[in-house]
């Protein structure tokens, strides 16, 4: 069998016929991911292959960072092209490692290049594919349009303008770009300094004066409302897991006030504090009908080291350890008490919560909306095959894949689309697996519908962006 070919990861002809009848027709919505709006904005033209690939991605500097590459030849002053070059040299011992899969989707399905990368053929890759980065069609709109992509959206701190964003609106791109809500700064009493830089720029951007609590949410309350003129249907927060403290307004005052003043909160305070701004920020996503996504359980910076000297999302963090589902399950049960439970989707990193987070969703369903709360795609570390794949099983067993709204990229670089591909073809297999061994019926009226709702429909339905 050949490596990559049309039928990679098909292992049957009704996965096969799922798949190429199906699945690889879907558009795509990705609905959370770390693209610039500016380049999209500004339709970015790539200098070379080190930019467009390598700038950005930190699972690939941690691949390189494993093999022994020096940090100047990653991160560092070296040129593009030694960058590139130290790249092609680490492929090969990527073997079994997904980027090995994705470095070959990349350059198959944007530059056509089916070479397999490896130090002899970095050079003869590098200039096919710079060539074609020189014509149209390949920046960064042309990239996205030839994955079929309708629907990105960004991830935005509060007190982003949403230029970018308006721009590409008032542009007309066929592709619609929209911000997502991302108040994790809004949690930060314990780190005073940063905490008052931001709400002094929360201040600013929304016209309130945040220097009281109460001026404080009425400034977070105006700038949701921003984002929703402007299209967005989305929150995010990045947590390391649920808080488990109760919380009062008095005691949130107190909090707010003292940070600051300059008093770092005790973590006990800072647990406190957010369990309080998430149930203010639930109650405003239940109000527009907006998507909450919950990412819980990354180690933020273990390496201190490296984390001071290339700042944050520099290929750091791993998997954390963290108790999650008191926590979760409160929080639910608030907002659920209170009428204010908004749409939801939860990505665990630990693989060992994996059960746990696809059964808490079924606790909390109430009938308003198919698949109202959701365990998302694998997420970072799980987003593999075998992540994908229990990913999937575990959904299947304990809820619904049938209202599951599918893949995301997570990613900050262009050439990432083609892992919707990669999770497509495992759901195909895994369903034509089913058929082949008698666990499923060939009905390819319930099959066909299944892949395309999770490929592409569900999405469309559930988030209800703005047309």
């Amino acid at each position: 069998m050949k490596f990559c070919d049309q039928d990679f990861l098909l292992s049957n002809d009704v996965a096969r016929e799922l798949y190429h009848g199906t699945a690889a027709n879907q558009p795509i919505i990705d609905y959370h991911c770390h693209l610039p709006p500016r380049d999209l904005a500004e339709d970015r033209c790539f200098q070379n292959l080190q930019e467009v690939w390598l700038a950005g991605d930190h699972y690939k500097w941690r691949a390189m960072r494993a093999n022994g590459v020096p940090e100047r030849l990653i991160t560092g002053n070296a040129s593009p092209r030694e960058k590139f070059k130290a790249w092609a040299a680490t492929v090969p011992k990527t073997l079994r490692n997904p980027l090995f899969h994705w470095t070959h989707f990349e350059l198959s399905r944007y530059f056509g290049i089916e070479t397999l990368l490896e130090e002899d053929t970095a050079q003869a890759v590098w200039d096919e594919a710079n060539r074609l980065l020189a014509q149209p069609g390949y920046s960064a709109r042309g990239l996205v349009e030839r994955m079929k992509v309708k629907v990105i959206c960004t991830t935005d701190d509060p007190t982003d303008t949403l230029e970018y964003h308006q721009a590409i609106t008032k542009s007309g791109w066929r592709v619609k770009v929209f911000p997502v809500f991302r108040p994790d700064n809004a949690l930060r009493v314990g780190q005073p300094e940063h905490f008052k830089a931001w709400v002094k720029k929360l201040s600013n951007i929304s016209g309130v004066k945040a220097h009281k609590f109460k001026d404080f949410l009425k400034a977070l309350g105006k700038r949701h409302e921003f984002f929703h003129a402007r299209g967005g249907r989305l929150s995010d927060h990045g947590l390391e897991r649920m808080p488990t403290l109760d919380c009062t307004e008095k005691q949130a005052t107190a909090i707010f006030s003292a940070a600051l003043k300059g008093k770092a909160a005790s973590p006990e305070d800072a647990e406190r504090f957010a369990a309080f701004m998430m149930d203010f920020f639930g109650a405003l996503d239940a109000e527009k009908n907006w998507t909450k996504q919950l990412h819980l359980g990354a180690l933020r910076d273990p390496n201190s080291r490296l984390a001071a000297e290339l700042g944050a999302d520099a290929g750091c963090d791993t998997i954390g350890d963290f108790p999650q589902m008191a926590g979760l399950a409160r929080y639910f049960d608030r907002l659920d008490r209170n009428g204010q439970l908004p749409k939801t989707i939860i990505h665990n990193l630990n693989p060992a919560d994996t059960h746990l987070f696809a059964g808490m969703p079924g606790s909390f369903q109430d009938g308003s909306v198919p698949g109202k709360l959701q365990y998302g795609a694998a997420w970072w570390f799980l987003d593999q095959e075998n992540g994908i794949r229990a990913q999937l099983n575990t959904l299947s067993n304990l809820g619904l894949l049938s209202r599951f709204v599918g893949m995301l990229t997570d990613s900050r670089s262009f050439l990432s689309y083609p892992r919707h591909e990669y999770f497509r073809r495992i759901l195909c297999d895994l369903l034509g697996t089913d058929v082949a061994s008698g666990r499923l019926p060939n009905r390819r009226d319930w099959l066909d519908s299944l892949v395309a709702d999770v490929c592409y429909r569900n999405a469309k339905n559930y988030f209800a962006f703005p047309s």
